[in-house]
């Protein structure tokens, strides 16, 4: 979807604005996912993934992990781990990718995979990081001003009212 997202993004038919994010500023990373990136298409597609998330966020407003695209860390989650039950295992293994994401200072960790985005948000919780996690088509949704209130429950006090209009 990332290709396609970028794709329609460059050709003006999915027409998203960064706007929200330029008076509050607030910064964002991205989690390379490992089967489509680092298994799969590679640079190219994590290419394409930063693209739809700098047009989005906002250039300025996003930080890459380093180690980045095909070169990223694991999270940790995929691959059956988040229900295989090895819980501790799983979150020592995931302290690399806590470290990385902390490292960048951002706000937020966009992870566009459910697996990783489930796996992040728990490694936030239990290594204390001040990072939250959203998904991709979230940023999507209120950056076409289209993303329902009932849907930003996850979100911090800081995105929860951005172009929610009549709050």
């Amino acid at each position: 979807m990332y290709q396609y997202y970028a794709k329609w993004i460059r050709e003006g038919k999915l027409k998203v604005n960064s706007d929200w994010n330029k008076d509050l500023k607030v910064k964002f990373t991205v989690q390379d996912p490992c089967q489509i990136v680092r298994k799969s298409y590679g640079d190219v597609v994590a290419d394409d993934l930063r693209y739809v998330v700098k047009s989005v966020v906002g250039e300025e407003n996003f930080i890459d992990m380093t180690p980045n695209k095909s070169n990223n860390y694991c999270c940790g989650g995929g691959g059956g781990a988040l229900q295989s039950g090895y819980k501790k295992q799983r979150l020592q293994y995931g302290m690399v990718k806590d470290k990385q994401i902390k490292a960048t200072k951002a706000d937020y960790c966009i992870a566009a995979c459910h697996n990783c985005h489930s796996q992040i948000h728990e490694l936030s919780k239990y290594y204390g990081g001040n990072y939250s996690v959203v998904h991709l088509w979230t940023l999507l949704c209120l950056s076409l001003g289209i993303l329902g209130e009932n849907e930003r429950a996850y979100l911090g006090d800081d995105l929860k009212k951005v172009a929610v209009y009549g709050a």
